[in-house]
């Protein structure tokens, strides 16, 4: 039976404990993720956040359901995109929420 994939992933943190960025390696996975917030007014990212990885995967679904005229569509990827597009939204909504509040960009709660 096919078992998922093995990975390794470091997460690292600032001097404060701030998640700072981190890298997530395997088998045709190669992630390095943001270091450090952004900013006010942000400056270019220099890695990979959460809501991208979120929408390749979605992407890539998607891409499963429409290929060779849907030979390989199926509900449980139909169900799987509509979960990844439910944490894109909540991930949205709380960046969204964070902006009013002044502090998306920087290390605040």
């Amino acid at each position: 039976m096919w078992e998922r994939n093995e990975f390794a992933a470091e997460n690292e943190v600032d001097a404060d404990g701030n998640p700072s960025g981190g890298e997530v390696r395997g088998v045709g996975l190669s992630i390095r993720w943001q270091n450090g917030p952004l900013g006010r007014p942000p400056v270019a990212p220099n890695g990979a956040f959460v809501d991208d990885v979120i929408e390749a995967t979605r992407q890539r679904l998607e891409f499963y359901q429409k290929a060779s005229n849907g030979k390989f569509a199926c509900r449980e990827n139909a169900i799987a995109i509509t979960k990844l597009e439910e944490a894109a939204h909540w991930l949205y909504s709380r960046r969204m929420e964070r902006e009013k509040r002044e502090v998306q960009g920087l290390h605040k709660a």
